[in-house]
């Protein structure tokens, strides 16, 4: 199975080298690695690696805890072959060529991009945070997720392995950000900026697996895909909630 790797590692020589070494010795054959930041002496790199079955992920974790300065930041599994920036160019093209199914060509494609399991068009209500209560403050490095019992989104569409019924989190005020949910489920939101359409893209644990939060590197992509889009759909995304597909349930909290 393919597992995406998220390292926090100094930002030396043969740092990175011994990362890399490290994976290979637990049974993990790399096949792509990105570098997400460098900063302060400090770098943040996910690995993409195929990963034996039947092995247990704990023998790779206690490799990588060993090597001093390194500190893993999540490990989850990664849907289909990992792909780069180099295919977002190709999936606008994609949402062009056939404007009509574009929305829903964006929304099932992102998950692949970004490593996620599930993305959703979300039709948020202009009147939507106002009836809602003012949110508590929070930490501003890790808002959270609250869920509302009025004023619901509903979802324009969603990917196929999104859950059924859809508990979307609350995006207003609407502008990109990272997000994270009561269960751990780690959600990054970006509006297109009309029709109060929100793309919500999230990852969940899966087997004692804690999936990384998105990333601001990742937030900034999705929010060039959703702004992009938006200029290349135009008014279809204005329709896009009337009717909407599928009605999103969100139960109080």
């Amino acid at each position: 199975m393919l597992l995406r790797v998220r390292v926090t590692l100094p930002d030396r020589p043969g740092a990175l080298g011994q990362v890399a070494r490290t994976l290979g010795v637990a049974g993990a054959d790399i096949v792509q690695v990105v570098v997400l930041e460098r900063l302060s002496g400090r770098a943040v790199d996910d690995f993409t690696v195929v990963w034996p079955g039947a092995s247990r992920v704990e023998r790779l974790l206690a490799g990588l805890a060993a090597i001093p300065g390194v500190q893993v930041d999540g490990v989850w599994k990664a849907i289909g072959a990992p792909v780069s920036g180099g295919h977002d160019a190709e999936l606008l093209a994609q949402v062009a060529a056939n404007p009509a199914d574009g929305l829903a060509t964006l929304v099932d494609a992102v998950p692949g991009l970004l490593a996620a399991d599930w993305a959703a068009a979300a039709v948020v209500p202009p009147d939507w945070a106002a009836r809602s209560a003012a949110p508590r403050p929070l930490p501003a490095d890790e808002p959270s997720l609250r869920l509302t019992a009025g004023g619901e989104p509903s979802v324009a569409y969603a990917s196929w392995r999104a859950p059924d019924p859809l508990r979307l989190p609350e995006v207003t005020p609407l502008r990109a950000r990272p997000m994270t949910g009561p269960d751990g489920t780690r959600y990054a939101v970006a509006p297109f900026g009309r029709a109060g359409l929100v793309l919500v893209v999230a990852r969940a644990d899966d087997d004692e697996l804690p999936a990384a939060a998105f990333h601001v590197t990742e937030v900034d992509r999705i929010a060039q895909l959703v702004r992009a889009a938006a200029v290349i759909l135009g008014d279809r995304l204005d329709r896009a909630g009337v009717p909407p597909v599928a009605s999103g349930v969100i139960e109080p909290s």
